[in-house]
């Protein structure tokens, strides 16, 4: 799944990278995420012999677990096959970090997903947005924002990446997508 928040004021925020992510991947495989059901939209794909899903939850990024929670109840998806991808501060535009698990570091999204599905133990693809430009510069402004071109620029670089990143996971495996694009960038 891709965190992000709905609506067109929020396309092009830090909070969505998760959002343009998973838009992408949809892209790459063909799949249309155009129903609305789980409190999200959410698509179907046949990968590897296997379905596929790919969600961006609707409920706005505080709430993203509801959505989750949801499909993967109804599809009997356990924790540790829902893949999110999603935004982190603590690393610079265009790099990944790629994870099997972990606390919410603060992400409300990952917060509400851990919460609701009643654990933290799912991969996960942070994508990097760049950090405050000072300490006292407050967080939800920061990640409501949008990029400089050349912040855009890096960012697509690690948006393609993470796309890559969460197919690598299905394919081989977390530690063998980490060793790939941990620490790649533009």
């Amino acid at each position: 799944m891709g965190l992000g928040n709905p609506g067109r004021e929020y396309e092009r925020t830090r909070h969505n990278a998760g959002f343009r992510a998973i838009d992408l991947l949809a892209e790459k495989l063909g799949c249309k995420i155009d129903k609305a059901k789980f409190q999200g939209l959410y698509g179907q794909v046949n990968y590897n012999g296997g379905k596929l899903f790919l969600l961006k939850p609707q409920t706005f990024m505080n709430l993203s677990g509801r959505s989750v929670l949801q499909l993967s109840a109804y599809y009997s998806i356990p924790p540790e096959r829902i893949i999110a991808l999603f935004d982190d501060i603590s690393l610079p535009p265009g790099r990944l970090r790629i994870r099997a698990e972990g606390s919410a570091g603060g992400h409300n999204g990952i917060k509400s997903i851990i919460a609701e599905v009643g654990s933290q133990e799912f991969p996960r693809v942070k994508i990097g947005v760049g950090a405050k430009p000072n300490p006292e510069f407050d967080l939800a402004a920061w990640v409501l924002s949008t990029f400089s071109a050349k912040e855009e620029k890096d960012l697509r670089f690690a948006l393609e990446n993470a796309a890559d990143a969460a197919l690598a996971i299905i394919d081989r495996g977390v530690p063998e997508a980490a060793n790939r694009y941990n620490g790649s960038h533009p």
